[in-house]
């Protein structure tokens, strides 16, 4: 049976968006934004949506936490034997949506990604906390799991190898875990609007190193 959702409306009464409101950069603005997110005390502000394709062109969407934005992109870290790490092996493009729902806004990043290299994944590894390195280890990312049972002896197996407390082994990063950069071919701003008559303005590279900004139509 089918649930009809047409009667949920939501009318985005936040405060426009205008182009003189935009710094001449992307991620400028995005630290603005994420800035002005941060503060509202959301729920996980790094959380983002990470869009990828197979060869076929098969698309996976998938939230993932966003690690450090800059200049030369957006950095996320996963299990690299994933559906995901298996789709940007085969075709090393993504986009990212940031949603935040709050303040009427989204943010959209698409780009070519690369791998991250291991002096900063491994930097980004030892901050995680002692029991996310050890689940590392135990999930098979992707990977058919026969139960609940099945998952809990692998994680009984790694903190079995390496202890469950600091003063226990280390724990290395796994050769399949690394981080991915999503580097920024086009950056959207979007500020929800009433009527469904949004600002959105969106971001592309110029030939001489600055941005073009474009406002598009909503």
């Amino acid at each position: 049976m089918s649930r009809d959702l047409s009667a949920l409306r939501e009318s985005y009464e936040q405060a426009g968006l205008r182009r003189a409101d935009l710094a001449a950069d992307p991620v400028a603005q995005f630290e603005r934004w994420w800035d002005q997110w941060a503060a509202t005390a959301p729920y996980d502000p790094a959380a983002c949506v990470l869009a990828t394709a197979s060869t076929d062109g098969q698309p996976s969407a998938r939230f993932v936490l966003c690690r450090e934005f800059g200049p030369a992109g957006f950095v996320v870290y996963t299990n690299q034997e994933s559906r995901k790490g298996a789709d940007l092996a085969a075709n090393p493009k993504a986009a990212l949506t940031f949603g935040w729902l709050e303040l009427s806004r989204q943010v959209r990043v698409e780009g070519p990604v690369t791998v991250v290299d291991d002096a900063t994944a491994d930097a980004y590894w030892s901050s995680r906390p002692r029991g996310s390195r050890i689940g590392a280890w135990a999930s098979h990312q992707s990977t058919p799991v026969a139960d609940r049972a099945e998952l809990d002896r692998r994680q009984a197996e790694a903190e079995a190898r390496f202890g469950v407390t600091d003063d226990g082994d280390p724990v290395e990063r796994p050769p399949y875990w690394g981080g991915y950069r999503i580097g920024i071919e086009r950056m959207e701003f979007w500020q929800g609007q009433p009527n469904r008559l949004h600002d959105r303005f969106e971001y592309r590279p110029a030939p001489d190193g600055a941005w073009t900004i474009t406002r598009l139509a909503p």
